[in-house]
């Protein structure tokens, strides 16, 4: 868990902990796996995932335009780092849409 709010916090020096946890175990046992753990940002497929998995079902945002907007701008946010671990990945998501009181 502290791995994961340490990464978080390179983004967010004010990330909430209690926020960081409730997206680690929203993801649960996929953390498991490296390849699970990590987004593909080059992979239209990883992407379409993020937006229909993620932004859809868990943060409620059905509008595939915005969703992909935000997925590109925290791709961009994210490129210096060549693994970008995924509860990174959606908790910025979900800031940048501002849903991070709604988890």
């Amino acid at each position: 868990m502290t791995d994961y709010l340490a990464d978080v916090r390179r983004y967010d020096a004010a990330a909430d902990e209690a926020v960081v946890a409730k997206i680690v175990k929203h993801l649960g046992i996929a953390l498991r796996s490296r390849d699970a753990s990590l987004v593909a940002a080059s992979d239209a497929e990883e992407l379409a995932r993020v937006r229909t998995s993620w932004i859809g079902k868990k943060l409620g945002i059905e509008d595939a335009e915005k969703a992909d907007a935000v997925i590109a701008s925290v791709a961009e946010t994210m490129k210096g780092d060549h693994n970008k671990q995924r509860v990174t990945f959606y908790y910025l998501t979900a800031k940048a849409l501002g849903k991070l009181e709604s988890l």
